[in-house]
């Protein structure tokens, strides 16, 4: 492990590194080929209702229930744990860990099937969890690794580093699901396919261990902590108190977190959508246009989200964060406005555009924006950890809603647009965040 001093490129460029390692599960398993291939298995059985825990639910009813049990199990859990890691000092140990569960559940999605829906929703359920617990105490350590005049940067760096990534994976497991011959993968040409994603499965639980090395090569362990007691789950709690008094104390970052959690609760909703969305309600002509027209969409989400990413940066020196957030946030509720007309592959793939344009910068502005507000502190990883439970309760709800709307009217596209009036709570919100407090000598 490598000691590099605060600020340091070489030590910036580590902690950015990992939203290469990780993304790869935010698009090939959350956004791309895993809801194609999740659509696959219902249309080969000739279903569109499976009979789990007792009712009978819609497919994508039910994979939006069971995402938003494992945001609740997220939410709930990792205030404690993250009150813990920083406790002890040693926040790396439990991003490794959650690291290594998402991996791993990712490569145990190549086992999934209709026949053993539970264990298999299991494995969904997991990666989900190590992914956003991991991301739990990524974020945390942005504070303890840049100084504030960095961290807008660096953040947004992070971010494109993902999605440029994730694509170059993202355009392999496309070759192989459209040219499953060329890579050896035999079978007709369904079964080739569905081959294809589930090696896509193990492919990004290997790319996640593996490029996550680096960064965990110098990323320090976290701040002096205390040895390991008995006692350290109610301290975990404990420092979680102190944080909520702080909080409390702070109106403008209390006022920021209020209006996170409502916008971030329709931008992680329609993120998660989006490909069932599609997948659902547009009019593809044909299975392989519809394969081939998603993953082109989540594509072109990707890499546009690399230059949203870096104009918002750019536009939050020139214009403040706030503003900034303010317009995002209404141009996202016009898209679920348009989104309920939309039917064609050309709308689908326009839409898709303007998303990624400002799904990249709402994300990364919104990182940095508060750890900018946070009070000088050692305990980052307490406060990050009220960041996410804010961010992963919301999920919560828009994931229940959607799934209800959808389960009741048999189409998601009033839940799109119910999520449209989010954006413009958000906004308003937003409003009342003092735009002084961010300025940056």
């Amino acid at each position: 492990m490598a000691n590099l001093e605060k600020g340091s490129s070489k030590l910036l460029n580590a902690w950015a590194f990992y939203d290469w390692a990780n993304s790869v599960y935010s698009l090939v398993i959350a956004s791309a080929i895993f809801p194609i291939f999740y659509g696959a298995l219902f249309k080969i059985k000739g279903i569109k209702v499976i009979s789990v825990f007792g009712t009978e639910l819609l497919s994508t009813s039910l994979i939006s229930f069971v995402t938003a049990a494992a945001f609740l199990w997220v939410a709930f859990f990792s205030p404690v744990l993250s009150g813990i890691a920083d406790y002890i000092g040693n926040k790396k140990l439990f991003m490794k860990f959650f690291c290594y569960l998402g991996a791993l559940s990712c490569i145990g999605l190549y086992w999934f099937s209709l026949e053993h829906i539970y264990i298999s929703l299991l494995f969904y359920f997991f990666g989900l969890v190590g992914f956003w617990s991991s991301l739990v105490f990524y974020n945390s350590y942005l504070p303890d690794i840049a100084f504030p005049e960095q961290q807008d940067q660096i953040s947004a760096k992070g971010f494109s580093m993902g999605y440029f990534g994730s694509v170059l994976l993202l355009l392999v497991n496309l070759a192989m699901v459209m040219k499953p011959e060329i890579f050896g993968i035999s079978g007709d040409s369904g079964e080739a396919k569905m081959k294809a994603m589930r090696y896509s499965f193990v492919m990004v639980g290997i790319w996640w261990i593996l490029f996550s090395q680096y960064t965990y090569y110098y990323l320090p362990k976290g701040n002096k902590g205390h040895n390991v007691t008995r006692a350290v789950i109610f301290n975990g709690f404990h420092e979680l108190q102190n944080v909520w008094h702080l909080l409390s104390e702070n109106k403008p970052l209390k006022r920021f977190l209020t209006s996170f959690f409502v916008y971030g609760m329709a931008v992680q909703t329609v993120m998660i959508v989006a490909t069932y969305f599609g997948e659902q309600e547009i009019q593809w002509g044909s299975d392989e246009a519809k394969t081939s027209g998603l993953i082109v969409s989540i594509l072109l989400i990707q890499i546009v989200a690399i230059l949203g990413a870096v104009l918002t940066s750019k536009a939050s020196q020139k214009f403040g964060n706030i503003p900034t957030l303010i317009f995002l946030n209404s141009i996202w509720a016009i898209l679920c406005v348009f989104a309920y007309f939309i039917t064609l592959p050309f709308e689908f793939y326009t839409i898709a555009g303007f998303v990624g344009l400002v799904m990249g910068g709402i994300q990364s502005l919104s990182r940095s924006t508060y750890s900018k507000m946070l009070p000088k502190t050692e305990d980052t990883a307490s406060f990050f950890s009220f960041y996410d439970v804010a961010e992963k309760i919301g999920i919560v709800i828009g994931m229940s809603l959607y799934g209800i709307i959808n389960q009741v009217t048999g189409s998601p596209r009033f839940a799109i647009v119910f999520l449209g009036l989010f954006f413009v709570s958000g906004m308003l919100l937003l409003l009342k965040v003092p735009k002084k407090t961010l300025v940056i000598d």
